[in-house]
C-alpha cells in the first residue's frame, strides 16, 4: 500500500487545499502577534448521518499524510502574493509570506482510530498547538474526514443489510470527480464492502478489485450467446455474464448454454449479473433455471441503484441474490450527501501562561452550542466489551471520584458510573509536536475495527428506522461549567 495517498495524486504541497478565510485569519493572528498562542480545536459532527444511530470514523490516514506534507511551496506563496484586495493592494504582505515559507507544522493531534464507531458531539480529532497552525488546517481536515466518514458509515449500513453476502463497490463512474471516487472506494472498503471496481483504488490501497462486463460488450457481438462465448474465452475461470441486455431470462438461458460448454473444457461459470427489472422476481427465476441446469454454484450478482433499505426489502421478498453491486447510492451518499462535521475552538492558553481560557460558541439551538475544554471521550463497556455509554470530559481538570454523565440536551437525564467500570479512551495520540507518533493502522486493520465495533453495538442502535439513541453525555463538572459559561456569555450579549 502506498503510504502517501494524497501527495502523489496532486502535488507535494496541499497547503492551498483550504478556504481563503483560513489564510486571512492566519494573517490576522500573525499581525496581532497571536500566531503562537496555544489553542485547542475539536472536529466533530452534530448528528449521525442517514438518520442512523452511529457513524464510522474514517479519513485519518489522509489527514496524517496531509499534515506530514504541510509546507508552502514557492508556487503556493507566489499565488498568495498575487491576490489583491478590493483597492488593488496585496492581500498578504511579503513578511507574512516569508513566515509561511518557514512554518513547520508543530501541533499535537489526537484522534479516534479509523473504524471507530462515533456518536454526535464526540471529537473525532483534537488539535492542540499554535493558534495559526491549528486554524489553518481546519478546512482540509473537514473535507478529508467528513466525506470518508460519511461513506464508511453508508458502507457499514449496506454491510449490515447484506449480511454474509458479498458486497462490491461499483461507483467510480457516478462519483463526484476522481478524488471523490478514490476516497469513496477506500472509505467503502473500510466500512465493510468486499471489493471495488476502481482499479486505481486497488493499486493505491490494496483493495481487491472485481468486475464483470458492460451491455456494450454484448451489443458488440452478433448475438448474446456469441458475446458470452467470447468473454469465456478471454476469462475462462473468472466470467460473470451480464444477462439483461435484451431479455433477462433468455439471457440466463444463453449463459447456461455457454456454461455447459465451459464445463466441458474444465472451467466453471462464476456468475450472472442482473442490472435492471424486478430483481426479486428475476433472481428467483434465474436461480431456479441455474439449479435445474446443474449450476447451483453460479452466483447471482445484482446491481441497479441498490442501498441498504432496498437490499433489506429484496431479502424480505425472497430474492436469490448472492452478491450486491453498489454504485451511485454508496459513493455519493445519495440520501445524505454531506456529514456536516464542524471544527470548533475550545480552549486558548491565557496570555500570561497561567492556565486556559475555555471557549464556547453559542447558538439559539442548544444542540449547536459547542463544548469547552480539552476534551477526551471515554467509552464505558460491559464485561463482554459492548459499549454502554460515552462520557466527554475536560482533561485539563481533575475528575471527581464519583462520576456522573449528564445528557447535554436534557440535564435531568443522568447516570452514575459504577466504580471500576471498564472503559477505554477513544482519542489516541497521532502527532506530537508535528511528528507522527508511530505507524497508523493499515486499511485492513481499520476495516476489521469497523466491523468489530459496529457489531458490538446493540441492534437497537444499528437499526435503520428510528434507531435508539446511544447515551453520550458530559461529565457532570464539565456540564456545570458549560452551563455557567452559557449563562455568562448570554448575559454579556444582552448587556
Amino acid at each position: 500500500m502506498n503510504s502517501a495517498p494524497l501527495s502523489g495524486l496532486y502535488a507535494p504541497s496541499l497547503s492551498l487545499l483550504t478556504d481563503l478565510y483560513q489564510v486571512t485569519m492566519a494573517y490576522g493572528y500573525w499581525q496581532q502577534g497571536l500566531q503562537d498562542r496555544e489553542a485547542v480545536f475539536h472536529l466533530y459532527f452534530r448528528r449521525p448521518p442517514f438518520q442512523g444511530g452511529y457513524a464510522v470514523a474514517a479519513g485519518l490516514a489522509f489527514v496524517a499524510d496531509y499534515l506530514q506534507n504541510l509546507t508552502f511551496s514557492d508556487d503556493d506563496l507566489a499565488y498568495l502574493g498575487s491576490l489583491r484586495g478590493t483597492k488593488g493592494g496585496a492581500m498578504f504582505p511579503p513578511d507574512f509570506l516569508a513566515y509561511l515559507k518557514e512554518m513547520t507544522f508543530s501541533c499535537d493531534v489526537d484522534a479516534m482510530p479509523e473504524g471507530t464507531v462515533a456518536f454526535a458531539n464526540e471529537p473525532l480529532i483534537r488539535v492542540r498547538g499554535p493558534l495559526l497552525q491549528a486554524q489553518l488546517i481546519e478546512t482540509a481536515l473537514l473535507t478529508l474526514v467528513n466525506f470518508q466518514t460519511l461513506i464508511a458509515t453508508k458502507a457499514a449500513r449496506i454491510r449490515e443489510a447484506a449480511g454474509a453476502d458479498t458486497v462490491l463497490e461499483f461507483g467510480l463512474r457516478r462519483a463526484q470527480g476522481p478524488d471523490g471516487g478514490l476516497s469513496a472506494s477506500r472509505a467503502a472498503y473500510l466500512g465493510g464492502v468486499d471489493a471495488t471496481s476502481n482499479v486505481l483504488a486497488g493499486q493505491r490501497f490494496g483493495i481487491p478489485v472485481k468486475g464483470t462486463h458492460a451491455h456494450s460488450w454484448v451489443m458488440a457481438f452478433e448475438d448474446e450467446e456469441a458475446a458470452f462465448t467470447a468473454y469465456a474465452q478471454a476469462f475462462p475461470d473468472d466470467s460473470v455474464f451480464l444477462v439483461d441486455t435484451y431479455d433477462t431470462l433468455e439471457g440466463v438461458r444463453h449463459a447456461i448454454k455457454v456454461a455447459r460448454a465451459m464445463r466441458a473444457q474444465g472451467h466453471e461459470l462464476g456468475g450472472i449479473r442482473l442490472d435492471s427489472g424486478d430483481l426479486a422476481y428475476l433472481s428467483r427465476e434465474a436461480r431456479e433455471l441455474l439449479n435445474e441446469a446443474g449450476f447451483p454454484q453460479v452466483r447471482i450478482v445484482a446491481s441497479n441503484d441498490l442501498e441498504e433499505n432496498l437490499i433489506t426489502s429484496l431479502k424480505l421478498q425472497g430474492a436469490k441474490i448472492d452478491t450486491w453491486g453498489i454504485g451511485t447510492q454508496l459513493v455519493t451518499a445519495y440520501n445524505q450527501p454531506a456529514l456536516g462535521g464542524v471544527y470548533k475552538l475550545a480552549a486558548l492558553r491565557k496570555p500570561d501562561d497561567s492556565g486556559w481560557d475555555f471557549t464556547i460558541k453559542l447558538s439559539e439551538q442548544l444542540a449547536k452550542t459547542s463544548i469547552p475544554g480539552i476534551l477526551q471521550v471515554r467509552r464505558y463497556e460491559n464485561e463482554q466489551g459492548q459499549p454502554r455509554a460515552d462520557m466527554l470530559y475536560n482533561t485539563a481538570e481533575p475528575l471527581p471520584e464519583q462520576l456522573t454523565i449528564v445528557d447535554p440536551l436534557d440535564a435531568t437525564r443522568r447516570r452514575n458510573v459504577r466504580p471500576h467500570a471498564p472503559f477505554r479512551e477513544l482519542l489516541e495520540p497521532v502527532f506530537r509536536r508535528g511528528r507522527l507518533v508511530g505507524p497508523l493502522p493499515t486499511l485492513e486493520e481499520s476495516r476489521a475495527r469497523a466491523h468489530r465495533e459496529v457489531l458490538s453495538l446493540d441492534t437497537s442502535v444499528r437499526r435503520f428506522l428510528n434507531p435508539h439513541t446511544y447515551p453520550v453525555g458530559l461529565e457532570e463538572s464539565l456540564h456545570d461549567y458549560r452551563t455557567k459559561l452559557i449563562v455568562e456569555k448570554r448575559a454579556g450579549r444582552r448587556a
